[in-house]
């Protein structure tokens, strides 16, 4: 199997659906020989902010001399995006190669039940880092957290970085049933560092860590310095220096190290700033919630109070993309709307027309492409691309940011197919 057919075998499985279970990636896994066995995680869940918090524990730990393996979601624009080593993409030959050694297990499975494009990918992660004797991994949760597949992990540490309103169609309406799932990655005795501060959810995973033993530490804002922009990042540097001081027995880390891991991380597409030749600048935010829309103003509101940008925004159907229009329509001087490139892509009409209601003084025009919206944005001094990650990802490319095929389709799924 080559990279290309690797890729397509990868489009191929049930990837417009979800399992929420445990049952079939744990199979999956022994049949690979169980590698989740022979590596340390640091487990990462919570609604925002994961990412970013992933980022900071890895460059921390790699300032440390380790040797750290990555597993996020969604990709940008390659799917070697998910799954890195010290921030290195993994090879092409050696995602055909997993794939290759993964494809003739699938047959193990019933063929109405066959494990999901993330089951599939979660285990080939499993066997990449362990043949790469990765010596810690920062693993980020795919969707919620107790049913999730990354869930058949036992960590060093349960870290949550927060609890929104996201995914209800599939978590639960409410903040304590959100939060009741996003606590599932807390285990017996392992324990938990958070910074949820709402009442309801931190009553939640408060309790189910008392039930598992597990201690509890609430990770609180404060000064450090870290690369990232916005004044959220802080809140998160905060969660990753100190799950690094809560594990410092198993793994010490100095306080240079930690500085200097802060210094040096970066995470594409969230409120990155893309200076163009022209003295254009653009700046790009996969927000695409509610609390990252919210996140997105306090931004421009603190480091550009002095430009009113033009807005390229687009979103996904199944987001609440009223309450996010808004919040970014009026912050905008004029407004672009696009379709997101995916099937989930909200009406580019339904957004206009919102953003018209919030921003009457403002010229709000629809966009048979991002790419058209680029082009008309040219002449304009500050531009900002937001509302999906999606979108953001296919940003990245136009603009050169990212080399390799886009291969963004493959973070396709519907709820119709979940079971």
């Amino acid at each position: 199997m080559n990279y290309a057919e690797a890729i397509q075998f990868l489009y191929d499985l049930n990837l417009f659906g979800a399992n929420f279970g445990l049952e079939t990636p744990r199979k999956l896994a022994e049949l690979s020989g169980n590698p989740q066995n022979k590596l340390r995680f640091i487990h990462v869940a919570g609604t925002n902010g994961k990412g970013s918090t992933c980022a900071m524990l890895e460059s921390i730990y790699r300032a440390a001399g380790l040797r750290v393996g990555l597993f996020t979601s969604p990709h940008l624009v390659s799917f070697r995006e998910r799954i890195q080593i010290n921030r290195k993409l993994i090879g092409e030959s050696d995602v055909a190669k997993l794939a290759g050694e993964i494809q003739p297990l699938l047959a193990e499975f019933p063929e109405e039940h066959p494990p999901t494009f993330f089951e599939v990918v979660t285990v080939m992660a499993l066997r990449y880092f362990a043949e790469q004797k990765c010596e810690l991994v920062i693993w980020e949760t795919g969707l919620g957290g107790r049913l999730d597949a990354t869930n058949i992990v036992t960590p060093l540490a349960s870290v949550i970085t927060n609890i929104q309103f996201d995914h209800q169609q599939w978590l639960g309406d409410t903040i304590e049933k959100i939060a009741a799932e996003k606590a599932g990655i807390i285990k017996p005795n392992i324990p938990v560092i958070i910074t949820v501060d709402e009442p309801e959810a931190f009553a939640v995973i408060g309790q189910i860590a008392k039930t598992n033993n597990a201690s509890l530490t609430r990770a609180m804002k404060n000064h450090v310095n870290v690369s990232l922009s916005g004044e959220h990042q802080r809140l998160n540097a905060a969660l990753a220096v100190s799950t690094v001081n809560v594990l410092q027995k198993q793994i010490p880390v100095s306080e240079e190290q930690i500085r200097a891991g802060l210094l040096q991380v970066n995470w594409q597409g969230r409120l990155q700033l893309v200076q163009r030749t022209s003295g254009q600048k653009i700046l790009l935010d996969g927000a695409h919630n509610i609390a990252s829309a919210e996140i997105l103003r306090t931004a421009l509101r603190e480091s550009f109070y002095d430009e009113r940008p033009v807005l390229v925004l687009g979103i996904l159907q199944d987001k609440d993309w009223r309450q996010m229009c808004e919040i970014l329509a009026p912050l905008a001087s004029s407004i672009f709307i696009v379709q997101v490139n995916s099937q989930r892509t909200a009406s580019p009409q339904e957004l206009a027309e919102v953003c018209r209601r919030e921003n009457s003084a403002g010229q709000v025009s629809v966009c048979s492409s991002l790419a058209e919206a680029l082009e008309k944005t040219t002449d304009e001094k500050f531009v900002v691309i937001t509302g999906s990650l999606y979108l953001v990802g296919e940003a990245v490319e136009i603009l050169g940011l990212a080399s390799g095929a886009n291969e963004s389709g493959l973070n396709e799924w519907t709820s119709d197919k979940a079971r």
